[in-house]
Order: structure tokens, then C-alpha cells, then sequence
């Protein structure tokens, strides 16, 4: 009787057969690590913020600083466009695939908090791990990031919004460079000089104020008249405040007649900064993240300029612009995430990025004397000021997508598609709307 014939076994196609198999684990290990857009390797970071050029310049030595004394950490800084910013960041920690960490805006940090991805850090910001404690910071400052005692992100620094004026468009305007400082000084610098100073300006073949339909300059007008937008409880007061409604009946005049110029009727791709540094426009409106950019500039000569006001009053409150650092709970390396964002936001961190031709002003008071000393523009000093009788706008921005829609009404009526009365109608009917449903929940 025949036996069973024995198979033979080519060695070849075995190692083959290994080959093929190791590479396809590789390679599924691969794909698994590039869906998350975070470091997984020990000591390694990546963090995303906006700016321009020479903000992503002053973000960066704070890195250094820290990478520094920190050898054996690598953080990756990716910067992001502003204008897709927020809903690139929204989509990827709904993704679970954000950086480790991330800049937000305090008008949308309580939209990004509800996504639970966002990382609680008063345990961490109380520890001794931590370079900084949350009683460092400026108590207005803390906005929507700041839940009862639960902390989301921490404050990078402070903006207070004041106004750049341009001196040598104001020059070939006929009009002195310093006109805006000398009307100041002299307790004049009100809406009706304003205006005048702006009409000059148009007649001359330049733009004057460009005007923004954003929180941070559409409340700077309604305070700088002595008017309310929200009352101390958060509900909507803008139809029933005739102060208010002057202001925006201001803006929507001097837009109108050419007085000034509305930042969305601007030429196709030159924003108000752009316009700016090219010397055809003679105020903008914003904190001293400009200021870098501008610095840079040789042939552009400006300074600041606390904004005007209609109540006789030298000064009003300004909104102050806040930026958070907050670190996604899907980090890999959360805690290293949590103590590098305690650094860049502590005293060292914030000596760090502001000294200089810094972007913004501290956050923590014993940080002041960057802004005292600093050598441009001539009254940087004037942050300070507008910073000590400033304030962070949180009634508005603590309802996610409330900013966005007041925003696109604002927009529509500087575009003539809307009367200022017909724009604060709706903007009452839908803050009280999506303020309801807020507290609904």
C-alpha cells in the first residue's frame, strides 16, 4: 500500500509569506496613527493657532523657550487661517483628530467645551506641576473658559481694543499726523471730531475708519455712547436702549456716506491690516496683535489711539479680546499638553512671547512693565489704560453661535441690504430665541 506522498514546503514562498505579513501590520499600525492628528509619540506635541507671520514669530518663542529648558519635549506649531479656524477646529475634536493643543477664541470656547474633547485643567493649574495658578490671572479674564470652578483653557494674554491711526495718510490728508493725539490730550477726541477727521480723509482719496461687524468693535461703539447690549443678567437689551441704538445708527450713517469704509466692501482680498500697511486707509480698529506686523513696515508710520467717545468722557470701556490654550482630551501626552500650556501661559511663558514688539498685553499684572517700556509705537501705554477700564464681553459669547448671527445681521445692514432698526429687531428676536434655548438645556 502506498503512503501518503510528503508535501514539501518551498522556503522561498515562507519568507515571502513573512514579508507580506509584517508590512501589512506596519502598515495598518500607519494608518491607525496618522488618523489622529495629535502626537503619539512620547515628548512630542503639536499645537495650532491664528495669526499672521510675525503673530506665529512671537507664539514660537515661547515654544523655544520651553523646548529649551525642556530637551527631551518637541512641540509642532501648526498655524491656521483665521477664517477657517473655528470650524476646522470644531470638526476635527469632534473627530477626535485635533492637535494636542489649541487656540480659541473666547467667543466660541463654550461651543468647543459642549464637544467634550476640550481638557478640564483646574486639578492640573493648582498642582505644583504647574508653572502658573489660576489666581495669577486678571478675574475678567477668564470669559466662557471658566465654568463655575471648572477650567477649560487658560488666558495666552490680553487685547484690549483700541484704535491704530495711520500718520501719513492723515499727512497727505492735510491734516496733522498727530491730530488724533492733540484732540486726545485735549479732552476732544469725540464722535463729532471723529467724523471730521475721517470726512477728510475720504475727500482725499483715501479710506478712513474701516468699520467691522464684529463683537470687538461693534460693542467698543455702543459703550464708547454710554449703551448697553445685554443687561447684567445676559438677556438682550439692544432694541430698548436708545444709546445703543445711536451707535449703530452712527456706524451705519458714516458707512453710508463714505465717512468710513465698511471692511467687507473692501477690495477682493485686502483687509483692513493689508490696507493699512499700504497707507490707504487712516484707522483700524484692534489690539496690538497688529503690532508686530506693523513694526516690520518701514515706510509705515502709526501709533494708538483710545477710541473716540460721545458721553464727554476722555475714556470708556473697551471689549477686551482674550485668546485661550486649551489641550484636547484625546492627547496622547496629556499631561506634558497640560504643562506646557501652564508655562506659555505663566509670567515666563508671557515674558517670552511679549517683550519686545509683542502681539498682545499680559494677562498676569506682575508682566506690566513690557507694555510700560515699550518703545513703539510712542503711547503704547495707552494698552494699559483701555485695559484697566476694559472688559471681556461673555453675555454674548457664552451662547454658542450667537456672535456668528448678530455678526451676518451686522454685515447685511453695512452692505445696505438691512436699516439699522430692521437689524436690531432681528438681532433681538434671535438672541432671545437662542438665549432661551441655552438656558433650556
Amino acid at each position: 500500500m502506498k503512503g501518503k506522498a510528503k508535501k514539501i514546503v518551498n522556503p522561498f514562498i515562507v519568507v515571502m509569506l513573512v514579508v507580506l505579513l509584517l508590512s501589512a501590520c506596519n502598515s495598518d499600525s500607519s494608518s491607525s496613527s496618522s488618523n489622529n492628528s495629535g502626537s503619539s509619540e512620547e515628548g512630542k506635541l503639536t499645537m495650532t493657532a491664528w495669526g499672521n507671520p510675525a503673530e506665529i514669530k512671537v507664539y514660537q518663542k515661547a515654544i523655544d523657550a520651553y523646548q529649551e529648558v525642556n530637551p527631551d519635549v518637541s512641540i509642532k506649531l501648526i498655524p491656521g487661517p483665521g477664517d477657517t479656524y473655528k470650524q476646522k477646529l470644531l470638526t476635527q475634536l469632534q473627530g477626535s483628530q485635533s492637535p494636542d493643543l489649541f487656540y480659541v477664541g473666547g467667543e466660541y470656547m463654550s461651543q468647543l467645551i459642549e464637544t467634550g474633547r476640550v481638557a478640564e485643567l483646574s486639578e492640573f493649574l493648582g498642582s505644583e506641576e504647574s508653572y502658573v495658578k489660576p489666581d495669577e490671572f486678571a478675574d475678567g479674564l477668564w470669559g466662557a473658559a471658566k465654568k463655575g470652578e471648572e477650567i477649560y483653557g487658560a488666558p495666552v494674554d490680553s487685547n484690549p481694543v483700541l484704535l491704530y491711526y495711520n500718520k501719513k495718510v492723515l499727512e497727505e490728508a492735510g491734516l496733522d499726523p498727530n491730530e488724533p493725539q492733540k484732540l486726545y490730550e485735549a479732552g476732544e477726541w469725540n464722535w463729532d471730531n471723529f467724523v471730521k477727521v475721517n470726512k477728510q480723509v475720504a475727500e482725499s482719496g483715501k479710506y478712513g475708519y474701516v468699520a467691522e461687524s464684529g463683537y470687538l468693535h461693534m460693542f467698543n461703539w455702543v459703550w464708547s455712547n454710554g449703551g448697553q447690549m445685554y443687561d447684567e443678567e445676559g438677556n438682550i437689551m439692544l432694541q430698548d436702549n436708545e444709546k445703543a441704538e445711536e451707535a449703530i445708527a452712527y456706524l451705519y450713517e458714516n458707512v453710508t456716506n463714505g465717512n468710513f469704509k465698511y471692511a467687507g466692501s473692501l477690495p477682493e482680498g485686502q483687509g483692513p491690516d493689508a490696507m493699512f500697511m499700504s497707507n490707504q486707509t487712516a484707522f483700524v480698529g484692534a489690539g496690538r496683535w497688529y503690532t508686530p506686523m506693523f513694526s516690520e513696515n518701514e515706510s509705515l508710520e502709526f501709533d494708538y489711539i483710545p477710541w473716540p467717545t460721545n458721553t464727554g468722557n476722555k475714556l470708556e470701556p473697551v471689549t477686551i479680546g482674550t485668546a485661550y490654550l486649551s489641550a484636547t482630551t484625546d492627547s496622547d501626552n496629556l499631561e506634558e499638553a497640560k504643562k506646557f500650556l501652564s508655562f506659555y501661559t505663566s509670567e515666563e511663558g508671557q515674558r517670552a512671547r511679549l517683550e519686545g514688539n509683542g502681539n498682545a498685553v499680559p494677562s498676569i499684572s506682575s508682566v506690566d512693565d513690557i507694555i510700560e517700556g515699550a518703545e513703539v509705537p510712542e503711547h503704547a501705554s495707552y494698552l494699559i489704560d483701555t485695559r484697566d477700564i476694559g472688559k471681556v464681553e461673555t453675555h454674548q459669547s457664552i451662547i454658542p453661535g450667537l456672535e456668528s448671527e448678530v455678526t451676518s445681521i451686522f454685515d447685511l445692514m453695512f452692505l445696505g441690504e438691512n436699516t439699522p432698526e430692521a437689524a436690531i429687531a432681528e438681532i433681538t428676536e434671535k438672541a432671545e430665541t437662542m438665549i432661551q434655548d441655552y438656558r433650556n438645556q
